[in-house]
C-alpha cells in the first residue's frame, strides 16, 4: 500500500507568502504558467516590484512553491474528507455525498484547480514540479487506499490509483460544463466511478 506520509512540507505561509501564493494562483489561472512571472505576481498582489523575487529568487523556485502550495492545500482537504468518511463506513450514499461536497468546493476554488491542471501539464518537462506532484499523488492514493480498506471494499493496489486518476478527470469534465450542469454531472459520475472501482 502506498505510504500516506507527506514529503517535506513547504514553509508555513506568513501573511506575505500567502498574499504572493494567492496572487500566483490567480495569474496561473488567468494566464497559464507562461504568464507566471515575478512582476505579474507583484502586480496582482499589489506589492512593490521585486517583492516576489525577494521570496522566490528564480522563476523555477516560484513554480515549485506554487506546486507545493497546491499539493499541500489539496492534501489537507483529502485528509479532512478521509476523517469524515471513516464515520460513514459502509454508507455508500453518504460517502458519495461527502466526496461530492468536496468536489463542489474545489470547483468554486477555480484558481486552485486550474493551477493544478497547469502544473500537471508542466510536470513532464520540469523534474522538480514533477517530484512535488508525484509525492502529492502518492499521498492521495495512500489516503484513498486507506478509505477503501476501512470500508472493507474489495480492491487491489491499482484501484486506489485509478480512483485518484478518475477524480482528476471528473474535475476537468465538470469545469468544461456550464455551472448549472456541474453538480448533476459530478453526482452521477462519482456514484458510477466509486461503484465500478470498489466492487469485485
Amino acid at each position: 500500500m502506498p505510504s500516506i506520509t507527506a514529503t517535506t512540507s513547504p514553509p508555513a505561509l506568513t501573511p506575505r507568502r500567502r498574499a504572493l501564493m494567492d496572487a500566483a494562483l490567480h495569474v496561473v489561472a488567468d494566464e497559464g504558467l507562461r504568464g507566471l512571472t515575478h512582476r505579474a505576481v507583484d502586480r496582482q498582489a499589489g506589492l512593490p516590484e521585486g517583492t516576489c523575487s525577494a521570496y522566490f529568487r528564480t522563476r523555477q523556485a516560484l513554480q515549485v512553491a506554487v506546486a507545493e502550495h497546491v499539493a499541500a492545500t489539496l492534501a489537507a482537504d483529502v485528509d479532512e474528507l478521509a476523517t469524515e468518511l471513516v464515520a460513514c463506513s459502509g454508507e455508500d450514499e453518504r460517502a458519495v455525498a461527502l466526496t461530492l461536497a468536496l468536489f463542489e468546493r474545489w470547483l468554486e476554488e477555480r484558481e486552485l484547480i486550474v493551477a493544478k491542471l497547469e502544473l500537471s501539464l508542466e510536470a513532464p518537462r520540469n523534474p522538480e514540479v514533477a517530484q512535488t506532484l508525484t509525492a502529492s499523488r502518492t499521498r492521495l492514493v495512500g489516503v484513498v487506499d486507506g478509505i477503501l480498506t476501512r470500508a472493507e471494499k474489495q480492491h487491489d493496489d491499482g484501484r486506489a490509483e485509478a480512483l485518484v486518476a478518475s477524480f482528476d478527470g471528473l474535475l476537468i469534465g465538470a469545469l468544461q460544463k456550464p455551472p448549472g450542469e456541474r453538480r448533476p454531472f459530478l453526482s452521477t459520475s462519482l456514484a458510477l466511478v466509486l461503484h465500478a472501482l470498489t466492487q469485485p
